[in-house]
C-alpha cells in the first residue's frame, strides 16, 4: 500500500470518530443521551462531546409549540345524527425524559385522543347544541387531552373545531325546517299586527266614546246651570216684585190700585177663554160681575180722593203684573 493509501484511511477513521464524539443541538430542539443504552442526561443547546462508541443522541425533541391537523371523522350527536367533524390540536413538549421514554410516538397518541375525546363531546350534545357550543367542546377536549398526556411530558394548549358538517339528507331537511320557521314567524308577525290593528281600533272608538258621553255629559251640566241660573234670575224677579207690591200696598191707596189691576187681569182672561173655547161656560159668579164693576168704580173714586202717585201706581201695577208672570 502507498503511503496516500494510508493517510486516506487514517483521515476517514478520524472524521469518523470526530461525528461520533462531536454533536451539535440547535435552539429550538433538545437532545436525550444515552450511554451504553441507558439514559444519562438531557443535553442543552450548544456543542457536545461524546464518548465515541459509549455515547450517543437516542432522541431529538422540538420544544416549539406543535399543530397537528385532526382528520375527519363520523360523529353521532344525542339525537342520533350523524356529523362529520374535524379540527386542530395545538401542544408543546414539556418534558423530554417523558416524551421520550413515556411513549413511542405523543403526536400520533395526541391525535388518537383528540379523535375519542371529540366523539364523546359530540355524543352528549344535540345538533343545535353542537353548532353553537364550540367554545364549550373546545374547553372540554384540551381538559380531556391534557390530564392523559401528563404522563408523555406533553402539554396541550388548546383544540379548535374547524368543521361541523352534517349529511347532504339532514342539511335538506334544515334547509326546510328553517323554511318553515321563517313562514311560522312571517304569519305570527302578521297576526300580531292584526291584533294590534284591531286593538288600536277599538281604543280608538272607546276613546270617542268616552269624548262623546264627556262632552254629552258637560252639555248637560252647562244647561241644568243654565236653568238654575234662570230659575235664580226670575226667582229674584219675582221676589223684587213682591217686595215693589208690598212696598205699594203699604202707600195710600195702594190696596185699592191692586184691586183694579186684579179685575182687569179677570176681565182679560175671561175674555179670551171665551174667544177660544168651543163650548161656553158661564161660571155663577158671573152673576155678581155688575158688583165687579161697580167696585171698580169706587176703586176710581177713591184713588181720585186720595193721595196717591202715578209713580207708586205703576209700582203697584208692574207688581201685580210680575206676580202674574
Amino acid at each position: 500500500m502507498s503511503p496516500m493509501t494510508y493517510v486516506t484511511i487514517l483521515a476517514a477513521v478520524a472524521l469518523f470518530i470526530l461525528f461520533k464524539t462531536a454533536v451539535i443541538i440547535s435552539a429550538r430542539e433538545v437532545g436525550i443521551k444515552e450511554r451504553l443504552g441507558k439514559f444519562n442526561c438531557v443535553l442543552k443547546p450548544g456543542f457536545h462531546i461524546l464518548i465515541p462508541f459509549v455515547d450517543r443522541v437516542r432522541y431529538r425533541h422540538e420544544m416549539r409549540e406543535q399543530v397537528v391537523d385532526i382528520p375527519m371523522q363520523v360523529c353521532i350527536t344525542r339525537d342520533n345524527i350523524q356529523v362529520q367533524v374535524d379540527g386542530d390540536v395545538y401542544f408543546k413538549v414539556v418534558d423530554p425524559i417523558k416524551a421520550s421514554y413515556g411513549i413511542a410516538n405523543y403526536a400520533e397518541g395526541v391525535v388518537h385522543l383528540a379523535m375519542t375525546n371529540m366523539r364523546s363531546e359530540i355524543g352528549k350534545l344535540d345538533l343545535d347544541v353542537a353548532f353553537s357550543e364550540r367554545d364549550a367542546i373546545n374547553t372540554n377536549v384540551v381538559r380531556e387531552i391534557d390530564e392523559a398526556s401528563d404522563p408523555w411530558g406533553v402539554k396541550v394548549l388548546r383544540y379548535e373545531v374547524e368543521t361541523v358538517q352534517p349529511g347532504r339528507n339532514l342539511i335538506q331537511t334544515l334547509e326546510q325546517q328553517m323554511e318553515a320557521e321563517r313562514a311560522k314567524r312571517a304569519k305570527i308577525l302578521e297576526a300580531n299586527a292584526d291584533r294590534q290593528s284591531r286593538t288600536a281600533l277599538a281604543e280608538g272608538e272607546r276613546q270617542e266614546a268616552i269624548n262623546v258621553s264627556e262632552g254629552d255629559k258637560q252639555r248637560r251640566i252647562n244647561e241644568a246651570e243654565g236653568r238654575g241660573k234662570a230659575i235664580s234670575i226670575e226667582a229674584r224677579a219675582t221676589a223684587e216684585a213682591i217686595e215693589l207690591v208690598a212696598a205699594a200696598l203699604k202707600k195710600p191707596g195702594g190696596a185699592a190700585a191692586v184691586r183694579l189691576q186684579i179685575a182687569e187681569l179677570f176681565v182679560e182672561q175671561l175674555g179670551q177663554i171665551l174667544a177660544t173655547a168651543k163650548v161656553t161656560v158661564v161660571p155663577k159668579e158671573i152673576a155678581g160681575i155688575k158688583s165687579i164693576f161697580e167696585g171698580m168704580g169706587h176703586v176710581v173714586s177713591g184713588l181720585d180722593g186720595a193721595n196717591f202717585d202715578n209713580a207708586g201706581l205703576a209700582a203697584a201695577r208692574g207688581g201685580a203684573r210680575a206676580a202674574k208672570r
